[in-house]
């Protein structure tokens, strides 16, 4: 506590400066004495020292900026408060500018901060109100104490005033604590509790900005995370987590862990006998629903003590995205790629753009080469599914052995050469968008029963699975094949085929729109000439000929032919003596009947028979002999005398 000789001192040292501007250098600090000449310099009157109050407007500005400030510092000042209860001191809070935004004191001390207006709203600079603890603090941004006379104006010398700054997390001042009483109570000590006291607020704020971040960084990671004590309860989720699980913050704090993941070993965890663990296949079990999850499991240890855990987990369709854009599953036309001039196929077209906006499945049947495929993609690129997976499936190129685990999935352990975690199926992957089981003619009896269940319910059941996954995905199947006839032959289940025939497109052969053979040529012609860079043409006699073959490999054999004529030709126009000879011999042979008007010789004739009877048994000797009534023998020596490649006709 100050001694009155110290009051007494100090107060003759005061009116030394203000009276004669002589400053007692071993009596007043340099501190407070650059303050006096500061406050001289401002003008501040000695007579006032009352608080200049801001207007309403200005002080909710104020107080809503120091909401955070004023919610961590009010417990600390009331229980600064109850030490000192009785002492006649007053706790005061104000923000970096010295607005005062919090007061707690006595009663019998509320009538004179009224009349100082050391009350919230006002103003405690020390241009406004000259020396105080308040303002220098800010001026000098550390611990202040004022005894006394030591403040400026007169109305304040009764008065001890302990200000300390308080700082952000960035050392920036936010705020000013502060506690006044009797200058006849001053004490250094004081100074020090306040001192405390701001950095009790200041921790109080970096913690809750630790928190504040910790927590925005668990809710701002694309994963579930779930933190887990020791004794299995749960501590957090973020807010993924609580999406996932389907559960808000309330329904899940404080559960344990092991009734939601019921089948993971967590004592392995948390006796250390097991660092992490990751499950790709892992079922949260939540209100009923079953939750697939790939898990990963972390302990966490202090001073190498364990206290808990870290569960991230994704759902597993993330994954299978995942899965599918590595993998390549998107489809890549649209009708737009479907190029025709012929009018049932924009009648085609046209259909199946209706069926696309449907869930029913569609069969697409149709000679090979003829854009099945592209048939496919359209449809999924024309649904409300376009943005899920498009999971093609060649049903014949499976073994057939692993058709069913391709197709549906397994469990590990399912097996043996199973994959240890097991894997998920094409079904699977494709949930959520569209599955294309092409050439679904080859799909084996006994597993076309399977997948009746599969359309039937549009759940799958994983070989060695326990439980039944519900799935979203729309069926697209294909085949070269004409199913009706497989069914009547017995090859194929009669009402699988009804189930898959809700909407059929039946695409016709090349050689039945013959208008768009020119149109693809030129189509094909243009594709290789920007790949090329290259300005090469066909010529009308080319596509002449193109015109009256049969193509029986359709549209995949036109584009084949024509990639070979381009790259055979040197000159700037694609005739048609490159095209291959079955392809001129095949016209020569149906449409110049009258032999007699092309000047031939007789063995040229001969060797044209043999040709032309090639073209029709499709490069079948014998039946070309046949024919020609020609034995075995006869035809094949003519073959070699004539040189006659009969591969070329097969």
């Amino acid at each position: 506590m100050q001694g009155g000789k110290f009051l007494k001192e100090i107060k003759r040292a005061w009116k030394k400066f203000i009276e004669e501007d002589i400053i007692q250098e071993d009596l007043v600090r340099p501190v407070i004495y650059k303050s006096w000449q500061r406050c001289k310099e401002y003008g501040v009157d000695i007579k006032n020292g009352l608080g200049r109050r801001a207007d309403p407007e200005k002080l909710e500005q104020i107080m809503n900026k120091n909401k955070e400030l004023l919610r961590v510092a009010r417990p600390i000042m009331e229980n600064l408060h109850s030490f000192v209860y009785g002492s006649g001191f007053v706790i005061i809070l104000t923000d970096d500018e010295g607005y005062i935004i919090e007061s707690i004191g006595d009663e019998n001390i509320k009538e004179e901060v009224e009349r100082m207006r050391f009350t919230i709203g006002s103003l405690w600079t020390e241009e406004e109100v000259g020396t105080n603890a308040i303002g220098l603090c800010i001026k000098e941004n550390k611990p202040i104490q004022v005894v006394g006379a030591e403040h400026y104006c007169e109305s304040h010398h009764p008065w001890t005033c302990s200000a300390a700054p308080i700082h952000d997390d960035k050392a920036n001042l936010i705020g000013v604590l502060n506690m006044s009483g009797s200058c006849h109570k001053a004490h250094k000590h004081t100074l020090g509790i306040v001192v405390a006291a701001a950095y009790s607020i200041e921790n109080e704020l970096s913690l809750i900005k630790s928190h504040e971040l910790i927590t925005t960084t668990v809710n701002s990671i694309s994963d579930g995370m779930i933190i887990v004590d020791k004794n299995y309860k749960i501590n957090r989720a973020n807010h993924v987590a609580q999406r996932i699980l389907k559960v808000g913050e309330d329904r899940i704090i404080g559960r344990d862990i092991r009734s939601l993941l019921k089948d993971v070993v967590f004592e392995d965890i948390l006796s250390l006998k097991s660092s992490c663990l990751e499950k790709t296949d892992c079922d949260f079990i939540v209100n009923g629903n079953r939750i697939t999850c790939n898990v990963k499991i972390t302990p966490v240890k202090t001073d190498s003590q364990l206290i808990g855990m870290v569960i991230m987990f994704r759902e597993m369709k993330y994954l299978h995205n995942t899965i599918n854009i590595v993998t390549g599953n998107k489809a890549s036309y649209t009708f737009d790629d479907i190029l025709t001039t012929d009018p049932r196929m924009k009648r085609i077209i046209k259909d199946a753009k209706k069926f696309a906006r449907t869930r029913g499945c569609v069969l697409i049947e149709g000679e090979s080469g003829t854009g099945k495929e592209l048939f496919a993609h359209a449809i999924h690129n024309y649904s409300n599914r376009k943005d899920g997976p498009f999971v093609a499936v060649n049903c014949a190129s499976i073994p057939r052995d692993l058709v069913e685990s391709e197709l549906f999935g397994y469990e590990r352990g399912a097996f043996t050469g199973a994959v240890k975690e097991g894997k998920p199926g094409k079904f699977e992957l494709a949930n959520g968008g569209t599955i294309f089981l092409d050439e679904i003619g080859e799909v084996p009896l006994d597993l076309q029963a399977k997948l009746l269940r599969v359309l039937d319910s549009y759940t799958i059941t994983r070989i060695g699975g326990k439980y039944e996954k519900k799935l979203d995905v729309r069926v697209v199947c294909a085949t070269n094949r004409n199913l009706f006839e497989e069914v009547k032959r017995k090859n194929f289940r009669e009402d699988l085929y009804y189930r898959l025939n809700v909407f059929k497109v039946s695409i016709p052969p090349l050689r039945k729109r013959k208008g768009d053979i020119k149109l693809y040529i030129n189509h094909f012609v243009n594709r290789l000439n920007k790949t090329n860079f290259s300005n090469k043409r066909v010529a009308p006699s080319f596509i002449a000929y193109a015109e009256k073959y049969d193509w029986r490999g359709n549209v995949r054999e036109l584009e084949n032919v024509v990639e070979r004529a381009y790259y055979l030709c040197d000159e700037d126009v694609i005739t048609e003596k490159y095209l291959p000879d079955e392809i001129r011999y095949y016209t020569l042979f149906e449409y110049k009947d009258d032999l007699d008007s092309i000047p031939m010789s007789i063995e040229e004739a001969e060797k044209q028979a043999i040709i032309n009877a090639l073209i029709h048994s499709r490069g079948h000797v014998i039946e070309a002999g046949k024919k020609l009534n020609m034995s075995k023998s006869t035809i094949y020596r003519k073959i070699n005398k004539y040189y006659i490649d009969v591969n070329q006709f097969r």
